[in-house]
């Protein structure tokens, strides 16, 4: 007997400016499509100021893919590192370490994770480290502490390997 079609999730659509929340690690996060244990695939939506940049870290069991709506980031795959422009699409296997850092005043950038297994998602981890907010405004900086960073990440697949980019250097070359 095929019960597909009672277990199946129902379509979902968000709207503009809709969805949870978050100022998570001094920026804005937006989770659009939470995964649910049927579906292994979350969509959230950042925004962020000049220099913000991810730790250097790796996702065991998800791959990510970067869609850059607005403003320029700086990717840094191993030893590459690549410009980011509005419309960029990234795709970032599993297990590959990376970071990215904006390089524009701000940027807004869709980032969708896929999971491998059932292990635990992204959205997730951001929910955990975000505070939720409204209105949606960039937050103040405020003090990040790596280590409890790095400990809410490791419950969920995400192993951070070293900080985020440092200042920018507008003479870096890039590929």
């Amino acid at each position: 007997m095929d019960t597909t079609a009672t277990t199946a999730r129902a379509h979902e659509v968000t709207a503009p400016g809709s969805g949870t929340h978050l100022h998570f690690l001094n920026h804005l996060a937006t989770v659009k499509v939470a995964a649910q244990r049927e579906r292994s695939m979350s969509v959230v939506q950042f925004d962020a100021g000049r220099g913000f940049g991810a730790p250097l870290h790796q996702h065991e069991h998800e791959d990510e893919l970067f869609v850059v709506l607005d403003g320029e980031l700086r990717f840094f795959l191993g030893d590459e590192v690549i410009e980011g422009p509005t419309g960029m699409v990234a795709y970032l296997a599993a297990a590959k370490p990376h970071t990215f850092q904006v390089v524009s005043e701000t940027a807004s950038i869709l980032n969708v994770t896929a999971s491998r297994t059932h292990a635990p998602r992204f959205d997730e981890m951001v929910s955990a480290l975000g505070v939720p907010t409204d209105p949606t405004a960039l937050p103040s900086p405020q003090p990040i502490d790596p280590g409890h960073v790095a400990e809410v990440c490791a419950q969920y697949g995400i192993t951070i390997l070293g900080p985020p980019p440092g200042p920018l250097d507008e003479t870096r070359e890039v590929a």
